[in-house]
């Protein structure tokens, strides 16, 4: 059986020469959906408003967090931006024996469990107490306070912390006691 083709017809009935498009089957329909083509367009209008919107959000939450920084407005977030740029300062072996030679700050050993100390330690708080124990810290925040611990990872966390409980001029021995002893220098024991 062949298939005949029917002419298309008009208002009139009358068969018309327009070609027919394919995939149309009404006037002012989409022709993959099916909807009608106003609603297409709205959906296209709502998503550059969504899109406007969440860019005016941002910018704004952004400004806004720049204006609480700048005067010390309480933002956002309870951190400063200034305080959230910060950083610790590592230093070598060689360097902290140095810095023993004319000591100008607190040295902090922050290893869990004790393993014993370098010569010149100030205090001893494991490292996940520093903020229960931010008592027996400098009241200062900006005296300098040097970590450490064994690897450098305990006192890396500890530098942080003293970071966020408003501490400026953190330092941290780079590789920890066990840098300390490659250097050739040795740790004493203290019942703590």
């Amino acid at each position: 059986m062949s298939s005949k083709r029917r002419p298309q017809t008009g208002s009139s009935g009358h068969p018309t020469n327009r070609p027919a498009v394919a995939g149309s089957t009404r006037s002012g329909f989409l022709p993959s959906t099916g909807e009608p083509a106003s609603t297409g367009a709205r959906i296209g209008f709502l998503i550059i408003v969504a899109v406007l919107v969440a860019v005016v959000v941002i910018g704004a939450d952004f400004v806004l967090g720049a204006i609480a920084g700048s005067n010390g407005a309480a933002g956002p977030t309870t951190t400063p931006i200034a305080t959230r740029a910060a950083t610790w300062t590592d230093v070598s072996p060689n360097q902290l024996a140095d810095m023993l030679g004319h000591k100008d700050f607190t040295l902090v050993n922050v290893k869990t469990p004790y393993i014993g100390e370098i010569d010149g330690t100030d205090l001893y708080i494991p490292y996940d107490q520093l903020t229960a124990r931010a008592a027996e810290l400098p009241a200062d925040k900006t005296a300098r306070v040097l970590v450490y611990c064994r690897s450098g990872v305990q006192s890396a966390q500890a530098a942080q912390t003293l970071l966020d409980l408003g501490f400026a001029n953190v330092w941290n021995l780079d590789g920890g006691m066990n840098a300390w002893t490659a250097s050739g220098r040795t740790l004493i024991q203290k019942n703590r």
